[in-house]
């Protein structure tokens, strides 16, 4: 028994080495080999994703004859399409969610190029958007490349179902139209810079902080030398000047709001943001897309860019992590 039980004990361990060892080489080998491929993007026909779910609940509620008679229109209406072609205006449909470097313009530029490509005269682009603002310059860009469709005459409607504050109603206001789901978080239109200072820190620990600069205003304030008043007021003023671009930009798309009522830094669930004029229509983005539907080709877009080994295990154990977590919560006495 004793045998048994140290040769599992051995199968075990070699076992794990193995695996280990295993996982080592594909990581050695992924960052080696990386793809040559920046990315790809993924299209998607929603309008026949919608049609096709609709189709199925209305199949399973009828009854046999009134079946046979559903399956018979839509296979005359497929038939129709193949002969004539779909000829409907489209609607392109994209995602952003922004995170605080957002690092995802990269993925927007290249939708937006792809769209800039095929657009026909009519076609619309849906940005379902999503972000609690970040850096000025990434969602500076980001702005611009929404402003790219309109440059171009292509209407652009956002939708936004949570958030968008700060540098996301930045990337907002440059719609034509905005809707918003009505508790969605709306507005925060300021600018925010915030650091701690270690200085009396390292002064109570006999340790000393250099910094050499050439030109006055090279670095305003630090997080570990003595800040003095001249640099906090300098760093006030280049914040207010942000701030002073940042409304000229959100008045110049929106016209009609009253700007010093609005750019105080405050958000607003979407029905105080429509009174105030930030958004336009409370509606979701689900609404929305069904109501296009019936007159529109919905075509989703996404630009995905390939994962390496590492991201991929890295995604699989934080889900795991995540799913473990919400087994314990659900099984906890004090939830």
């Amino acid at each position: 028994m004793a045998f048994l039980s140290e040769y599992g004990l051995f199968l075990a361990k070699t076992l794990t080495l193995v695996l280990a060892f295993g996982a080592l080489i594909l990581m050695l080998v992924s960052s080696r080999h990386p793809k040559s491929r920046k990315g790809e993007l993924v299209i998607s026909d929603l309008s026949a994703e919608l049609e096709q779910t609709r189709t199925r609940l209305q199949e399973s509620l009828a009854g046999k004859q009134e079946r046979k008679q559903l399956e018979k229109q839509q296979k005359e209406r497929n038939k129709q399409r193949s002969k004539q072609g779909d000829e409907r205006r489209r609607l392109f449909v994209m995602d952003f969610h922004g995170s605080m470097d957002a690092r995802e313009v990269a993925s927007l530029r290249e939708e937006v190029s792809a769209v800039i490509g095929v657009a026909q005269p009519g076609d619309e682009v849906l940005l379902r958007l999503e972000s609690g603002g970040g850096v000025v310059h990434g969602y500076g860009l980001a702005a611009s490349q929404l402003q790219r469709l309109r440059d171009r005459q292509i209407t652009l409607t956002v939708a936004i179902d949570k958030v968008a504050a700060s540098g996301g109603y930045m990337m907002a206001c440059v719609a034509d139209r905005i809707l918003a789901a009505p508790f969605a978080i709306v507005g925060s239109i300021g600018v925010i810079a915030q650091l701690p200072n270690f200085h009396k820190l390292l002064k109570k620990h006999d340790i000393e902080f250099e910094m050499h600069t050439a030109g006055q205003y090279k670095r305003t304030i630090t997080m570990f030398g003595e800040n003095d008043e001249s640099g906090r007021e300098k760093f006030r003023e280049e914040l207010g000047a942000i701030h002073e671009q940042f409304k000229d930009f959100v008045a110049a798309h929106r016209p009609a709001l009253d700007i010093d009522k609005v750019t105080t830094g405050e958000h607003w669930l979407a029905g105080q943001a429509k009174e105030l004029g930030l958004v336009d229509e409370l509606c979701t983005s689900d609404d929305y897309l069904l109501r296009r539907a019936e007159e529109r080709r919905v075509v989703g877009l996404c630009f995905q860019k390939p994962k390496s080994l590492t991201q991929k295990l890295g995604q699989q154990g934080a889900q795991g992590l995540l799913q473990g977590l919400e087994r314990l919560w659900q099984q906890s006495p004090w939830r």
